[in-house]
């Protein structure tokens, strides 16, 4: 069976076709710049091999379109005919709480997915239309949306629900929903099969550290409490984002600062974060860089950023009574040895032993605790594309 995954952003298009017979990558690549001069799509082939094909890319539908005569390119294509996909799965961001799992996408679906709108207005009209682009593409061909949200779904109301007036959850479904659920739950199902443990009695905490960041604890397989909440925003500290910040202070600045809703979001959003501690680069390559030449914002960034992290940590596992498995993905979860060594620092009362030696790596599976470690700490690289395309396969 061959599946194609889908990723539609507001300016993006990513892809990936898998062979499910053996879940390998046939191909993947991305659009990018979709609606603006100088789109173009980046190709990477299974030997390894890249190209980049700019293209003019206007809208959505015009992107797939082209992804599609990518697939069956004399050259470059791994598949002869359309005909042999079997189904499409997508990434959807916000189901609110309408979706606690992958679904098959009818029009009613769709119908229920578009109330969604309003609670991530960037993210949910990119995703719909890659599904109504590749309807008029392909009609018929089966589609399946997997949503960031659905794994947090099993939260208890206790820990999703703000303390604002109850009106406001019941008129305008504000409460915290979490994200990158799709990725928690790949690594937290994918720790247990790596460690040969069974998720039944085991209390986990997912770190999803990437230039998003957001943390999960899984008790017995289910999620029961996350970092981010309404939107993406809130909980740890990101490259552009600001996290975790007193509602006060954002009115206090909206006045001093005489910023509208959207500007305000536009200061929280994209300009907080590291790279408004470090005025210089969102990116933690950079940050490390400065900061061991000596820069003093960039070391204060790196220090704010694992603490957060810890913090979160720490909270979780009070919220669980404890915790036997810690894992770290993402791209700088998986790439960045300083951060895991200086996050693990003063764990010890949790039962977390770390061992340095083996921590001297970057993107594989491997336990990075010592062996007598009451607590293992693991690294699995995420793999929410494959994840997308098995939860396709599976509804099919």
């Amino acid at each position: 069976m061959k599946i194609l995954v889908l990723n539609c952003g507001s300016s993006s298009i990513k892809y990936a076709l898998y062979n499910m017979d053996d879940k390998s990558v046939m191909t993947s690549g991305g659009a990018e710049r979709v609606g603006m001069e100088g789109s173009f799509v980046k190709v990477k082939l299974a030997d390894g091999t890249k190209k980049e094909i700019m293209h003019d890319i206007p809208e959505h539908t015009e992107g797939v379109k082209f992804i599609f005569s990518l697939l069956t390119d004399p050259q470059i294509g791994v598949i002869k005919d359309l005909k042999e996909i079997d189904a499409v799965g997508h990434r959807m961001v916000h189901g609110g709480e309408k979706f606690n799992k992958s679904v098959l996408l009818t029009e009613e679906v769709l119908d229920a997915f578009e109330e969604c709108i309003d609670l991530a207005p960037l993210h949910n009209p990119a995703n719909l239309k890659g599904v109504r682009a590749v309807s008029e593409l392909m009609p018929g061909l089966p589609q399946v949306g997997v949503f960031d949200t659905a794994f947090h779904q099993t939260m208890p109301k206790r820990a999703y629900m703000y303390a604002l007036p109850y009106r406001l959850y019941k008129q305008y479904g504000v409460r915290r929903y979490g994200f990158h659920g799709t990725s928690h739950r790949y690594v937290s199902q994918r720790v247990c099969e790596f460690l040969d443990v069974n998720p039944k009695g085991k209390r986990i905490i997912t770190c999803h550290i990437g230039n998003g960041a957001s943390i999960a604890a899984i008790q017995d397989g289910k999620c029961i409490d996350t970092s981010m909440g309404l939107t993406p925003l809130e909980g740890l500290m990101m490259g552009t984002r600001a996290g975790d910040v007193d509602g006060g202070a954002i009115t206090f600045l909206a006045k001093k600062l005489d910023l509208d809703a959207d500007g305000m979001s536009n200061l929280l959003n994209k300009q907080s974060g590291v790279l408004g501690i470090t005025d210089e680069s969102s990116d933690m390559r950079d940050v490390e860089n400065a900061a061991a030449n000596g820069n003093e914002r960039a070391q204060l960034a790196l220090d704010m950023y694992f603490y957060r992290i810890k913090k979160y940590i720490g909270a979780y596992a009070a919220a669980m009574g404890g915790v036997d498995i810690i894992v770290f993905t993402a791209g700088v979860g998986e790439n960045q040895i300083g951060m895991r060594e200086e996050v693990c620092k003063g764990l010890e009362f949790l039962g977390v032993k770390f061992d340095a030696a083996k921590n001297n790596f970057r993107g594989e599976e491997r336990i990075i605790s010592a062996d007598d470690s009451k607590v293992t700490v693991c690294v699995i690289p995420t793999d929410e594309e494959l994840m997308i395309a098995t939860d396709t396969m599976n509804l099919l």
